[in-house]
């Protein structure tokens, strides 16, 4: 079956829930590049009319202007890292929790055959597990990876993890392990 990588949000707003899982995610894009496996990579950010009241996005609306990150805005800017790693793959820009949500993402893993997606990024309980659930809800098998996911506490990541591997699919650390 064929798998992608799907790296959700490396974005220097995040930079503080990324330490442990960063080191994680670069070997991953590593091993995807040096066996040409595809990689993708989502970027979350708001536009000026989303972050103008009245607030019509939803995660705006919950999370304010200042809880927002404003497209093209230094916090928007994939960490320098991660940045290096996309070049040359497909950076699906989003605005909200679902990557799959008013993007291409579908088509662009369907146009490649896709049958299997690794999930990882941040945060753990946020977008990476919404777009593993959208992911599975759309017929692809779909691992969250644990060891390469990262959030705001231990107790939200593990919550996140216990969901996901409860009603969807599986979630694997280091891809050789299965919880």
């Amino acid at each position: 079956m064929k798998t992608a990588l799907l790296v959700i949000d490396m974005q220097a707003y995040f930079s503080e829930m990324t330490h442990d899982c960063l080191p994680n995610i670069l070997k991953l894009n590593t091993h995807f590049k040096n066996n040409s496996m595809p990689r993708i990579f989502t970027q979350h950010g708001h536009t000026k009319e989303e972050l103008t009241p009245p607030f019509k996005n939803q995660l705006v609306k919950k999370w304010g202007r200042s809880g927002s990150i404003a497209k093209d805005s230094p916090d928007w800017q994939l960490m320098s890292p991660v940045a290096k790693a996309a070049e040359g793959c497909p950076i699906i820009h989003k605005n909200t929790y679902d990557a799959f949500i008013n993007t291409n993402l579908s088509h662009v893993l369907k146009e490649q055959n896709i049958g299997r997606v690794l999930v990882c990024g941040v945060m753990t309980d946020c977008c990476c597990d919404t777009t593993a659930r959208a992911a599975f809800n759309r017929g692809f098998e779909t691992w969250l990876l644990s060891d390469a996911c990262g959030t705001a506490s231990k107790k939200q990541h593990e919550a996140g993890l216990r969901g996901f591997g409860y009603a969807f699919d599986r979630t694997v650390a280091r891809l050789k392990s299965r919880k």
